[in-house]
């Protein structure tokens, strides 16, 4: 009876695979539990799906949840071989698929044949030295933007620094060319920011969510301003207290642990940045956070905002923003880069500059993969596995999105409106002259 039953599922199996990828463009191959491999399309495989067990097939087929494939992987019960780029094509598939009422109750029917998950069995083994993910919700309170800043950036510094260039820049780099190195993308990027603010000797210069500190030691060092970095990393403000002691920045260069919204006085900065931080804001909090900019900062001042946006307006549930909230980002939310900019305008800035980089992240993103893909046996000492798949695929599916168009980045640059003129050339040429 249970040889009989093994078989049917096996068979079962490859029947509904089948039909499922029955019309995939791509090259893919899926390993079942017993070995057997299934191959689609003409070249060689590109990537397989590798199944530990049949109970992950009966809860895809009868939940038909795509976001249960995602966490299948990040538990171990599916590995993924070979090009993981190529493997996240199967999104849109699947996304696509129609089947008929008849198929959908047949795989039903048979998936009820297939048995439960053997959890035990089949999931990564080991302690969880950090909750693998955090529900908060969206009130974007102080508090549960601090967990969800701690549970996303306080990681491990060591397990970024592997991946990350050599300044330690989590956001999107700067390509001259396509074959620019990851570290010289990111020093162009730091740059050009401070080109585009127009930073002089002496200005105060204000960075909302500094990360690891690179640019304002950048700006301090190379550009001569007094810089002030917040962020709500613990991890991230010591490794910064300890960058600018050892660089002898400390006059020049200020960081503290602090929250935007605690940030005193008014007409205080001369110019201010906001690098990749935006998107733990809250849509609803967004008012709050360009009148506070509005207030820092002095009269003429410019206002750099660098940050991820989407292409459908107000942040909805869908596969993808589950994800996102669940495991990687629990306070991250997008808007349109339109709906952004009115609200910029709304609050007194008149903007000066849209640029749009998302080649560019699609480009840093492909870098980060696949530096933590060549130090995985690194990354495994200072962070669990299941860890490491959630970076590693929420990494590549986001190059993914960034070359489909689904999601963006911007750099909109602004100026605090007054009478006459705004504070910057009348061209760009500034920007691009050599130093």
């Amino acid at each position: 009876m249970e040889l009989a039953l093994s078989k049917f599922g096996t068979n079962y199996a490859k029947r509904v695979v089948q039909r499922v990828l029955r019309d995939y463009r791509g090259n893919l191959a899926v390993r079942l539990w017993d070995g057997q491999t299934l191959r689609f399309g003409e070249g060689a495989p590109e990537a397989c799906l590798a199944f530990r067990h049949p109970g992950l097939l009966r809860d895809l087929v009868l939940s038909r949840d795509p976001l249960r494939l995602a966490e299948a992987y990040i538990q171990g019960e599916l590995n993924v071989e070979g090009n993981i780029h190529a493997a996240l094509g199967l999104k849109e598939h699947l996304q696509s698929l129609a089947l008929s009422v008849a198929e959908k109750t047949a795989f039903a029917a048979g998936a009820l044949f297939l048995g439960e998950t053997p959890y035990g069995d089949n999931r990564i083994s080991g302690a969880q030295r950090r909750p693998l993910s955090l529900r908060i919700g969206r009130a974007h309170s102080k508090d549960t933007n601090r967990k969800a800043i701690a549970f996303h950036y306080d990681v491990s510094n060591d397990f970024y620094r592997l991946w990350l260039d050599e300044q330690m820049v989590y956001s999107c780099a700067y390509f001259e060319n396509a074959h620019d190195s990851l570290d010289q993308a990111q020093r162009n990027k730091l740059d050009y920011i401070c080109r585009k603010l127009r930073l002089k000797p002496g200005e105060r210069l204000l960075d909302i969510g500094c990360g690891w500190g690179a640019l304002i030691r950048w700006a301090a060092r190379y550009y001569g301003v007094r810089a002030h970095g917040i962020t709500l990393s613990r991890n991230q403000y010591e490794y910064s207290r300890a960058k600018i002691e050892k660089e002898g920045l400390e006059g020049m260069v200020k960081v503290e642990l602090k929250d935007y919204r605690d940030l005193p006085g008014e007409a205080a900065f001369d110019k201010i940045v906001s690098v990749g931080m935006f998107e733990h804001v809250g849509l609803k909090n967004l008012p709050l956070y360009f009148g506070l900019v509005q207030r820092l900062l002095k009269p003429g001042g410019l206002f750099l905002n660098h940050g991820i946006t989407q292409d459908t307006e107000g942040w909805r549930r869908t596969t993808a923003t589950k994800f996102i909230n669940r495991y990687v980002f629990p306070d991250g939310e997008l808007d349109t880069v339109g709906n952004v900019q009115r609200a910029m305008e709304r609050f007194g800035f008149e903007i000066l500059d849209v640029e749009a980089w998302r080649p560019h992240y699609a480009l840093t993103l492909r870098h980060w993969v696949r530096r933590l893909e060549n130090r995985k046996t690194e990354a495994l000492r200072h962070v669990p596995e299941t860890t490491y798949r959630v970076w590693y695929l929420y990494m590549a599916a986001c190059a993914r999105q960034f070359e489909q168009g689904e999601i963006g980045v911007y750099q909109i640059l602004a100026a605090k409106k007054g009478k006459g003129l705004n504070p910057v050339p009348l061209t760009r040429r500034d920007l691009y002259a050599q130093r």
